[in-house]
């Protein structure tokens, strides 16, 4: 009876979904955007490796595998606001719209509700990665190639990261699931991840590095455990090729990432429920 009621409920946070145009066009927005900023570094990379190149033996050297995942994984290091963006608009657009009420009429079990349109954000998140992976991808690859660089498609590391990439987009749709369910307001939860993730934490994430202390601390900001998860970034990986940069500036591993985004994602779903899921009929 339990597995039938939960089949019924993602059939239909599964409509739900679907039955706007929301979902189509943040995975053209993903799309279009990973492939302006992957061809972007893919050129600067093929112009930067020819700079290296002449500039004598001590000079230091990007492999073409660092600059194959770093293009690649522009997608989450740039593009992870498109799935919290899906995730904020979810839970936003029932309490804008009213319908929550009646879906908790239909089936008032809210955990189950809960569970349904978190494992639904999840499906759509990967998706958005995915649309966003064939633009950087597509892209990315033919402007290394054209630069006179190997795109790296051939390579198990390649593809590694390429996973962790559409991993960690599915994480990024739950968080904010979470943020839409305790901000409530459509507008605000659109300003929120706007200004955090394309102002707010690149600030913090590029001042921190002066100091080691500080370096340490911003390891564990939800786009630096992204990163460090997928195992790429540009605003990380390139570090490598300046010495002076802090020890404490290193990333922290992937598994290590998994579990910070993991648990920025549990937080924000529990808060949700919390403060405003298992109190509130809207």
């Amino acid at each position: 009876m339990s597995g039938s009621r939960m089949v019924r409920s993602l059939s239909s946070e599964w409509r739900k979904v679907l039955a706007t145009k929301m979902w189509w066009i943040l995975a053209i927005v993903i799309a279009a955007y990973s492939a302006m900023i992957a061809s972007m570094f893919a050129f600067m990379f093929g112009a930067m490796g020819d700079a290296l190149a002449g500039a004598g033996p001590g000079a230091p050297e990007l492999p073409a595998q660092d600059a194959a995942n770093m293009v690649y994984s522009s997608v989450s290091t740039f593009g992870y606001v498109v799935p919290l963006l899906l995730g904020a608009l979810a839970a936003t657009g029932e309490l804008r719209h009213r319908t929550l009420g009646l879906t908790f009429t239909l089936e008032p079990r809210r955990g189950l509700v809960l569970l349904s349109k978190t494992l639904v954000l999840v499906v759509f998140g990967v998706a958005l990665g995915a649309a966003g992976l064939l633009g950087a991808v597509g892209a990315g690859a033919g402007v290394t190639a054209a630069t006179g660089g190997d795109p790296m498609l051939g390579s198990p590391e390649s593809w590694a990261v390429i996973g962790r990439v559409l991993a960690a987009l599915g994480i990024w749709a739950i968080i904010g699931f979470g943020i839409g369910v305790l901000v409530r307001s459509q507008a605000i939860a659109i300003v929120i991840a706007l200004v955090f993730t394309q102002f707010v934490e690149p600030l913090l994430r590029t001042g921190a590095q002066f100091w080691e202390w500080s370096a340490q601390v911003a390891k564990f900001l939800p786009g630096a455990a992204t990163d460090s998860f997928v195992g790429a970034s540009v605003m990380s990986s390139l570090s490598s090729l300046d010495p002076s940069a802090p020890q404490g500036s290193s990333a922290l591993g992937i598994w290590a990432g998994l579990a910070v985004l993991v648990a920025y994602a549990a937080v924000s779903i529990a808060a949700g429920w919390a403060l405003r899921w298992r109190r509130d009929v809207i």
